[in-house]
């Protein structure tokens, strides 16, 4: 090597070590040695409004007979936290699966009087309110934060299909004769559809109710996390 380049490569080496070596020393006594968020994952940050046209969808007016045969309308969610799904007792399939992970977030936020789950079946002809009693059974104990709620098809079926936009219907050709998207819904206090976004920034609008083996976060991981975020929302 010529002797000039080595004076200059020691000047490069000098200009540097006086420019960056004090912020990396700083950084490393501060405890700060990550300059992004490449660490936190996508939907950790606030938590985005579902909208439709341009306009935060809203979940709409509903009016349903719980378990206890009272009726339970929106508003008795206004002021509440929620998650929402759409299933039925006779289900032989994802049900069970999605009920298990609904129990974890009842038994983490059931407690609370701002917190609820409303659990739709859309099966009513044989979900009455008596059988829905005795279903939710094996999931809630003395605290009534776990609404299961039936009525009539043409009304649960709009709720579902429009209302959340969450698929469900007949199929006789089906396991249990009815299907529907193993979804749940989260929803904040003024009613309001609320999601984290993916890895592209999009939404996801409804987190996963079953188990998906590929994953290593479920979506009732997810919720856990943004449950919380909206409770501490101001």
């Amino acid at each position: 090597m010529k002797k000039g380049s080595t004076i200059g490569l020691i000047i490069v080496l000098f200009i540097f070590g006086y420019l960056f070596i004090p912020k990396i020393l700083q950084r490393i006594s501060e405890n700060d040695t990550i300059g992004s968020n490449r660490s936190v994952k996508p939907g950790y940050t606030a938590l985005d409004f579902i909208r439709l046209n341009g306009e935060a969808k809203k979940v709409p007016d509903f009016l349903f007979l719980n378990q206890d045969s009272i009726y339970i309308s929106n508003e008795d969610f206004l002021g509440k936290v929620y998650v929402a799904e759409f299933f039925f007792s006779r289900c032989p399939s994802i049900c069970p699966i999605m009920n298990k992970n609904m129990k974890v977030l009842y038994d983490r936020f059931g407690d609370r009087d701002d917190f609820a789950i409303a659990s739709f079946t859309i099966d009513p002809e044989n979900d009455t309110p008596s059988v829905l009693k005795k279903y939710a059974e094996a999931y809630v104990d003395k605290k009534p934060s776990w609404q299961f709620l039936t009525l009539d098809k043409p009304t649960v079926y709009e709720l579902a299909n429009k209302g959340f936009n969450i698929f469900a219907s007949i199929n006789p050709a089906v396991a249990g004769g009815f299907e529907h998207q193993g979804y749940f819904a989260l929803i904040d206090q003024n009613g309001f559809i609320r999601s984290r976004h993916d890895d592209y920034g999009n939404p996801i609008v409804y987190y996963m109710g079953i188990d998906q083996e590929e994953e290593i976060e479920q979506g009732v991981d997810q919720l856990l996390v943004d449950i919380e975020k909206l409770l501490n929302e101001k």
